[in-house]
Parts: structure tokens; sequence; C-alpha cells
């Protein structure tokens, strides 16, 4: 049964992977066997010295992901120099402001990197995937899929658009042999949470309300991407799969 969890053979691109999430989760599918494609807007060493130290290849494009008229060519060319087996969008930023004094700068980065670009980098791998008829796309999403936040209007919209295009997607390509599924995280310990944390009084209401009765932390995601990854979820399909402490349901 362990097998059907496997990756080996398989090769998986990541992105926003230089930290947080996006670090896990590279370095828990090399764990699980994967070779590893790294893209960030900057070099991500880090990330790729302890999946070489798994002893899984690795190979690191810097993409400016905020810029989305240059990623079709930029992903386009990474597609053509690689097979993809997996991908997880995780790349996203997080502008906090209050609606009534919501910048369009704010609003536009967050959308570009969060919606606009899991659109583009998708739409490139599918090519490749859906020639092939086999591959699984991941994107990350957020409990403000499902909810309004606080001061987060672009993100929650933009979450909101996440969960959509996986369906969308789903519609599309699962009878092509392509999943495409999110992962939708709750209050995770990382550089997007660091101001929550900081206040002490919305923390305290935010861990109130968890059941788990703490933080997440990236590795408590890692486990559900593996899964979606594998060949064990090869019959899930638009599916946006919380993993949240229990928070949804209180």
């Amino acid at each position: 049964m362990a097998n059907v969890f496997s990756l080996e053979g398989k090769t998986a691109l990541v992105t926003g992977a230089g930290q947080g999430i996006g670090q896990a989760m590279a370095v828990a599918f090399a764990e699980a066997g994967a070779d590893l494609i790294l893209v960030g807007p900057s070099a991500m060493e880090e990330t790729e010295q302890k999946i070489v130290e798994l002893g899984k290849s690795v190979k690191s494009y810097v993409v400016d992901l905020l810029k989305v008229e240059e990623i079709p060519a930029s992903i386009s060319k990474i597609v053509s120099e690689n097979t993809i087996d997996i991908v997880l969008n995780n790349a996203g930023i997080i502008r906090r402001e209050p609606a009534v004094d919501h910048s369009l700068e704010n609003w536009q980065s967050v959308v570009d990197i969060n919606l606009s670009a899991v659109f583009l980098v998708s739409q490139q791998v599918a090519k490749q995937m859906l020639e092939r008829g086999s591959g699984k796309i991941i994107n990350i999403a957020s409990l403000l899929a499902f909810q309004g936040g606080i001061t987060v209007p672009g993100y929650a919209a933009s979450k909101h658009g996440v969960a959509g295009i996986t369906k969308a997607f789903a519609n599309e390509w699962a009878s092509k042999g392509v999943q495409i599924n999110a992962i939708a995280p709750g209050y995770i310990s990382t550089a997007n949470t660091a101001a929550l944390r900081a206040d002490e009084e919305r923390s305290a209401a935010i861990l109130d309300r968890i059941p788990a009765g703490r933080w997440g932390q990236p590795s408590d995601l890692t486990g559900a991407a593996i899964f979606l990854a594998s060949s064990a979820a090869d019959y899930v399909n638009g599916h946006v799969l919380v993993v949240d402490g229990g928070w949804m349901a209180r």
C-alpha cells in the first residue's frame, strides 16, 4: 500500500520554494522520492541543499511571478527543458489594509501572484501533461477561500479565485488524466502570519477557535500534498482539502 504514496521517478515543480510552506513541500516531495524544480524570485540555496542531502536532483529557476506578462515565456522554457509530473502552486503574498483604504497597488499585486500566476503556470505545464495524459496540479488556497477575513480583501478574493479555477481546470482536464486539487491551510506559522502572531489579542482569539489548540506548522501540510501528488489521489479531482486543526468545524 505504501507504494501508492511514492513519488519515485517523478519530477515536481514548486513555486515559492525558498521558505515556509513551499520549502517544506519541496523537501517532503524529495523525501517521497521526487526530483525537484524550484521556481522563485531569488536563489533558493537552503532548499536546494536540503534536497541534495536527500539524494535527489534539483534545478532552480529565478522567475518573478509578480511580472505576470513574463510568466508564459518563462514557464514554457522550463517545460521545454523538463518533464514535469507534479506542480505545486504555492507562491503567494498578503497585504493587510482596511478595505475602504485598500490601494489598487496592493490589490493588484496580491491578485497577480496569488491567482493570475496560478492560472498561467498551470496553463503552461498542463500543455505537456495533457499531451502525455497524466499529471498532478496542486494549488495552495486558504481558509479565506471560504471566508472573508479582516483587512485582506485582495487576499480573500484571490483565494476564492484559486478554489474556483481549481474546479474549472478539473472540469476540463480530469477526463484527460490530469488531476487538479487544492489545499486550504489554516493558520500556519509562516512569514505571512507573523503580524497576526505578534498581535497578542488577535493571536489569542485565533487559537481559541482552533480545536487543535495550536498554530499549524508547514510540516502539517506535507502529508496532504504527498497524497494529492501521488497515485493514491488518481480519482480525486477539483477538491479543496482543508488542513486547519479543525477551524472550519467551529
